[in-house]
């Protein structure tokens, strides 16, 4: 079965997808991605914090040589700069491990406002990388601050990029907007070739034998995906940006589930750090068995389940509701 995929205009061997993640963090691992059978790879986030404290630390330098003789002047331009700050081994990273594999090493950049750090996507474009996968990691705690400021802070960050880099530009977003389908749209008419849906929000929890507040990172579980499956499945043909998935994928099921919601490309990191690498060609096989045993190309499979483009999508999901709850009253009894 013929597998290959475009995803924001670039061209994959298969829609299985590495998603930003630990098991980028070097060439080696890079490598062990994109030989265990992944379409692409994402690599871990370079974020705006760990950006702007190198500028910061540039500008203290500039000031304390603000100062020199005008004989002095001829080594100022070549203020030295770490060979082990975070963006210098971020993007030889980037050259080397694009130089190391045959699929495309998307970038990525996680931050929450407006900046400087944007700029940093040229750098990236320039050391090799195929596209550019922005996290848009924003958690309003101000709670004077508007949905509509969150909306265009999202776009703000997007034009900053687009403006700097002719690769492909993802938008990594969230699913708590007011109107995700509308933001959606949104990102779409501002340039965005590609949205991934969704991002996880890390919430603490609460050790109440320690009265502390825990965080920490946990792998995603298939029970996650129904969320993003739901919101591609509605916008699924309503876009001319490319559809990722990403969060709850464990196994080749999985993957079905979300290209028949309209899915271009199904991102994992969670089943690799599972269960190793090598696992993506698992997924690409069983996906590649799916199709074989249903006799569906996967150009007609991708979809095949989303909300149909003549239907209204939310008296369309209205009904979805109203059903599923008729049908746990029947299992469950009534829950009023």
């Amino acid at each position: 079965m013929d597998l290959t995929t475009s995803y924001m205009g670039l061209q994959l061997r298969n829609p299985v997808v590495a998603s930003a993640g630990p098991l980028s963090q070097s060439v080696e691992g890079i490598r062990s991605l994109a030989d265990g059978g992944v379409g692409a790879v994402v690599m871990y986030s370079l974020f705006e914090e760990q950006l702007r404290r190198e500028a910061e630390a540039t500008a203290l330098l500039e000031d304390l040589y603000d100062d020199a003789n005008a004989e002095a002047m001829s080594y100022f331009p070549s203020v030295p700069r770490s060979n082990d700050d975070a963006s210098s081994a971020y993007l030889r990273l980037v050259e080397a491990g694009a130089k190391a594999i045959d699929v495309p090493l998307i970038a990525s950049l996680n931050g929450a406002n407006v900046g400087g750090w944007t700029q940093t996507a040229r750098r990236l474009q320039d050391a090799g990388a195929a596209g550019v996968e922005l996290n848009i990691y924003f958690v309003p705690g101000d709670i004077t601050v508007s949905g509509a400021e969150v909306e265009e802070r999202h776009l703000e960050i997007l034009s900053a990029v687009k403006s700097a880099v002719s690769i492909p530009v993802a938008v990594k977003l969230s699913p708590y907007f007011s109107s995700v389908g509308n933001m959606a749209v949104q990102l779409d008419a501002a340039g965005a070739d590609a949205l991934v849906l969704f991002n996880r929000f890390l919430q603490p929890d609460i050790d109440i034998d320690r009265v502390s507040v825990e965080s920490g990172v946990s792998l995603s579980s298939p029970i996650e995906g129904r969320l993003p499956r739901t919101w591609i499945a509605v916008l699924q043909g309503r876009l001319n940006a490319s559809l990722a998935a990403t969060t709850g994928v464990d196994t080749a099921d999985d993957v079905v589930r979300y290209v028949l919601a309209g899915a271009d490309v199904v991102m994992t990191t969670s089943s690799l750090v599972r269960r190793g690498p090598a696992y993506a060609q698992v997924l690409v096989d069983g996906l590649d068995r799916w199709l074989t045993s249903h006799e569906i190309p996967l150009a007609k499979a991708r979809g095949l389940l989303a909300v149909p483009k003549n239907a209204a999508a939310d008296a369309y999901e209205r009904e979805g509701y109203v059903s599923a709850l008729e049908k746990a009253k029947s299992t469950y009894g009534s829950l009023r």
